[in-house]
């Protein structure tokens, strides 16, 4: 077969066909799909990351780096808001880019999801596992710190002082077996459960937000962006515009060690992107959406919006509380709640946080089911991967592998290290989103588009030239360039050994919702 093959594409209407012979229920509102996105979004990006992201590279100016991502993510929002308009699929990002640039670029969407919904499912766990330990020492059950952390992970107590140090993170590994088995038992909530627990966290938030403000030293904001370290030689000067040409120049030159300072904002920007993938969820929903071309702009915008205001003020009296070079600690709004004082106060927060984040697991856990069984429909991965249980009618072996391919992550492996490598996948799937939205504007100019992402295309380049800055500043980290430049390898040579081989499109037979069998799935954000 000549290697052109690997750009052959499933037209629009193909795709579209998908979705018109499609089996899912149609039942999602635009309200039900706003309040999906922010069920996703508010999760472990602002429980757990915050504190990391404003201890180690931005201090207070965590608040500028909430806006920053905050601004790609609405260039990326309205390019996905267009091509959900346009392709209403379940297959999400996977989906675009078959109907666009081919194959291949499909495969590798494939792969990246697996790090934005796999590996993102065991950073929420290990943010849930840190809720946990520290609600159960309130009530005085305390789980040895060895069994609370990745090998090699320092754990430190209130004062930030190491006490131990981490063989296994056992909560986060419970929490993901508990998630698995409730996905392939095929338990569906209804949307009236979405909705309170979306509330629970609403409420948490707000509340922490409102109560906090009262207790926010002002001296904790200054300096608002803290000095670079290592510090540049003496008599540099450090006006606004040197920090943003040494920020350019460490980032082009390779240096991952500079923190704070306008190089540090840019690369918590990087960290806390993870805040804000819950807005690309709801497309997934698509084919359970009534009225696509109008509910998912509304959905995704809407969702984006409500979140990264509550973001900039959280993050805002976090660091008015806690002292930034305290919060490098896996529940840092627990740490601010203990700090002020109200033990009633301290048990709702992480009530709710842990409600939210269990939620949010089960979301990213569907969500990554829901790709394979996309992709084995088209013949990519095997066909076991869409079987459905005979009994409970869901994708339960691809349930189960997933489940275990999470508790392995989320057990051993760091924080640092799934948050940067689930950022990585997002931003490489981000931007070729952004690049799709031009190619199909170029190529298939005449495309009945419902939603049209304005000011084009300065919005999708501009969305994909950030995507691009961002993924850098992450890929200079030695531990995630060298895992990821070997994931998509041997993904890659998958492709190669299976994908092109087995693909459906190739063979000539048109994928439908007829030919896949029905399964019983849970609503996103459930």
């Amino acid at each position: 077969m000549a290697i052109g093959g690997i750009f052959r594409r499933k037209s629009v209407a193909q795709i579209q066909s998908d979705h018109e012979h499609g089996e899912l229920k149609r039942s999602l509102g635009a309200l039900n799909l706003v309040l999906l996105g922010i069920g996703c979004i508010i999760g472990t990006g602002i429980f757990v990351l915050t504190g990391r992201a404003a201890a180690q590279f931005a201090g207070p100016g965590i608040m500028i780096s909430f806006i920053i991502t905050g601004t790609l993510c609405a260039f990326v929002a309205l390019c996905y808001a267009e091509l959900a308009s346009v392709l209403p699929v379940s297959g999400s990002a996977y989906s675009y880019s078959y109907a666009s640039m081919g194959e291949i670029v499909a495969w590798v969407m494939g792969l990246l999801l697996v790090l934005e919904y796999g590996l993102a499912a065991s950073t929420v766990a290990v943010g849930w596992s840190g809720y946990l330990v520290s609600l159960l020492k309130d009530m005085h059950i305390v789980i040895p710190p060895e069994l609370t952390a990745a090998p090699g992970v320092a754990v430190k107590d209130a004062a930030g002082n190491v006490i131990a140090t981490g063989r296994v993170n056992l909560p986060a590994i419970v929490a993901l077996v508990a998630v698995t088995g409730l996905l392939v038992r095929g338990v569906t909530e209804s949307t009236t459960v979405n909705n309170i627990v979306v509330a629970i966290k609403l409420t948490v938030v707000i509340a922490f937000i409102c109560i906090g403000a009262f207790y926010v030293n002002p001296d904790h904001w200054t300096p608002l962006i803290p000095p670079q370290v290592p510090a540049p030689p003496e008599g540099t000067p450090m006006d606004i515009w040197s920090q943003i040409v040494r920020a350019l120049a460490g980032i082009i030159g390779g240096d991952s060690e500079v923190r704070f300072g306008v190089s540090g904002l840019i690369h918590a920007a990087a960290v806390i992107f993870f805040a804000y993938l819950g807005f690309e969820a709801v497309s997934t929903a698509g084919a359970e959406s009534r009225n696509p071309a109008r509910d998912m702009p509304i959905g995704i915008l809407g969702a984006l919006a409500v979140c990264t205001i509550l973001y900039i003020l959280t993050s805002a009296v976090l660091v008015g509380i806690v002292p930034y070079q305290s919060l490098d600690n896996p529940a840092p709004i627990a740490l601010a709640v203990n700090q002020i004082g109200l033990p009633w106060f301290a048990v709702l927060v992480k009530i709710g946080a842990i409600a939210g984040l269990s939620s949010v697991m089960l979301v990213l856990l569907y969500g990554q089911t829901r790709i394979f069984y996309t992709m084995s429909r088209d013949g990519l991965i095997p066909s076991v991967f869409a079987r459905v249980h005979p009994t409970f009618r869901t994708p339960w072996v691809n349930t189960i592998l997933v489940g275990v391919l999470a508790c392995g992550a989320a057990g051993f492996m760091s924080l640092d290290k799934l948050a940067d490598l689930s950022n990585v996948g997002s931003l490489a799937a981000f931007g070729i989103v952004c690049a799709t939205v031009i190619y199909l504007r170029i190529t298939s100019p005449g495309l009945d588009r419902p939603f049209r992402a304005p000011l084009y295309p300065l919005v999708p380049i501009l969305g994909v030239l950030m995507c691009g800055l961002l993924l850098w500043t992450l890929m200079l980290t030695e531990h995630t360039r060298g895992f990821f430049l070997i994931y998509l390898a041997v993904g890659t040579v998958l492709y190669f050994a299976y994908g092109m081989w087995n693909s459906k499109l190739r063979r000539g037979i048109l994928v439908t919702g007829h030919e896949a069998e029905p399964m019983e799935l849970p609503h996103k954000g459930d």
